[in-house]
């Protein structure tokens, strides 16, 4: 099992964190996606780890960005 954890700027209500969570939540191998809307910090479970281009292509999907 792998953890990453990212900060996403952006989100502002439940809408924001059910369309991150949903577009996290279909890379291959994740098994769970939790949001802190108020630090917009993203925590991700995934049975391998994730590339920076494969969480950065699923934010971009949602329509948020990966803030730093």
């Amino acid at each position: 099992m792998a953890t990453t954890t990212i900060t996403v700027s952006g989100m502002t209500c439940g809408h924001c964190e059910k369309a991150v969570k949903e577009e996290l939540g279909a890379l291959p191998g994740v098994t769970s996606v939790g949001v802190d809307l108020e630090s917009g910090r993203v925590s991700i479970e995934s049975e391998a780890p994730l590339t920076d281009e494969q969480l950065a292509a699923a934010i971009d999907e949602a329509g948020y960005e990966i803030a730093g």
